[in-house]
């Protein structure tokens, strides 16, 4: 996608009125357009320019495009989305939810949608899972002489990986830490092992599976394992869901990459206003470049 100064150039016209022009037109476009067919909702937060200023995104899951954006990503932020963008027959018509742990979202969703089926999301609780599993090493390394730290080179990298994505050397490589450093060892193998959880089919074996692990985690002494068994228990019925109704904000995340690539073209955005309508403009559930007058589009 051509960059608004680009654009304003091969116009010419100032870059700031285009800019405006842009926001009126979405503006328009999007105060007569309804959100229909909303069965299955992503939530999820970005950030929109230095200063940690965040934004709430709402994402269709089944149709791949963001329907909402909003400032902020507290409970009042994600409230204006399911009180103001969806009429209370829409809310009931949502069957299925994914959001990370934000208690904001969680409580959210499940005040507005009673019916739906809220899935802790896939991607945010493994990353929970890697954040535990690399304070572990983090301890470790802080304890270690300088000659042991240099077996700390390349580790978390190793220990980060998929054991799909690992080759044989790298297990290697990983099994001799064993000899050097158990607790690190012993960290990895139960990431390793929670990797399986994903694959069950039916809940009950797999809710079995996740006890058992829940277990040895505990047993383990390596309190951020620890800390992540409380997050496990905390969000019990919501991690187990994923099993009977296999949904992830993995469509959220592919759909972010591309509001990061543009948000680096911009080199990012003073405004949400000017983040949201490039949002709209590229990945939202309307197509906008069809709504322009043909004999404007062939200029």
């Amino acid at each position: 996608m051509m960059v608004q100064k680009a654009a304003a150039e091969l116009l010419h016209i100032a870059t700031s009125t285009l800019s405006d022009l842009l926001h009126r037109t979405i503006t328009r476009l999007r105060e007569g357009h309804r959100i229909r067919g909303l069965r299955s909702i992503g939530v999820d937060e970005i950030s929109y320019c230095k200063g940690k200023k965040y934004a709430t995104v709402v994402y269709d899951l089944e149709r791949h495009c963001v329907v909402w954006v909003g400032k902020g990503k507290g409970r009042a932020t994600i409230d204006r989305f399911f009180r103001e963008a969806l009429s209370p027959k829409q809310r009931m018509a949502v069957t299925r939810a994914s959001c990370d742990m934000s208690q904001a979202y969680i409580g959210a969703i499940k005040h507005y949608c009673p019916k739906a089926v809220l899935v802790l999301d896939h991607f945010h609780l493994t990353k929970a899972l890697l954040t535990a599993v690399d304070e572990v090493r983090k301890e470790e390394w802080r304890k270690a002489t300088k000659d042991e730290k240099a077996m700390f080179k390349g580790l978390r990298w190793l220990l980060f990986l998929h054991s799909s994505n690992r080759t044989k050397g790298h297990t290697r490589l990983l099994n001799q830490v064993k000899s050097s450093n158990r607790r690190i060892h012993r960290a990895w193998v139960l990431k390793d092992e929670f990797e399986h959880f994903w694959d069950y089919v039916y809940p009950k074996p797999a809710e079995t599976f996740l006890k058992g692990w829940m277990t040895a985690a505990l047993r383990s002494r390596l309190q951020p394992l620890r800390d992540f068994v409380g997050t496990l228990k905390k969000h019990w019925e919501h991690v187990v869901a994923y099993i009977s109704t296999p949904i992830t904000n993995a469509v959220s995340e592919g759909i972010n990459r591309i509001i990061k690539i543009v948000k680096n073209r911009a080199s990012g955005f003073r405004s949400l206003d000017a983040f949201s309508d490039m949002i709209y403009l590229t990945v939202g559930d309307v197509n906008i470049p069809e709504q322009i007058p043909a004999w404007f589009r062939t200029l």
